[in-house]
């Protein structure tokens, strides 16, 4: 019977140690979930969803990124970038109220996330300009 035992203390220590890691892996350093939010995101005076994600798309592109997939029932668009490492990106389009759409941008630089808000500024500045060229094409 001890080796029962044995092998049962050996499963519970592995299960403490999985669990300590799982919990390492979900937390995300100093910043609040609030603060990253902050800067990850933006609001558009717009109601069109389509013409938001095509913005989007152009500006990924752009920037030189492949996309990767791109829903419009789902409101994301995820993007890869190679410049001697690997850049993701994913972007989803939610409505915001009646009249407005909440942007949200998410990237990763190899493996790690991306918390510089300079980063995302440049990103939103890009869209507003996509945006603002899109609205004004025709006239």
């Amino acid at each position: 019977m001890k080796p029962n035992i044995t092998i049962c203390i050996l499963c519970l220590t592995l299960l403490t140690g999985c669990a300590h890691t799982n919990q390492q892996v979900l937390d995300m350093g100093d910043e609040t979930q609030l603060q990253r939010r902050s800067y990850q995101s933006r609001i558009f005076e717009t109601t069109d969803k389509e013409k938001v994600l095509r913005a989007v798309i152009s500006t990924l592109q752009d920037l030189g990124f492949v996309i990767d997939r791109a829903d419009l029932v789902l409101g994301s668009v995820s993007a890869t970038k190679w410049d001697r490492h690997q850049i993701k990106i994913t972007v989803s389009v939610r409505d915001r109220g009646s009249d407005r759409m909440l942007v949200r941008a998410n990237a990763q630089f190899n493996v790690k996330p991306v918390e510089d808000p300079k980063q995302y500024q440049n990103f939103f500045s890009s869209l507003e300009k996509s945006l603002f060229l899109t609205a004004h094409a025709g006239e």
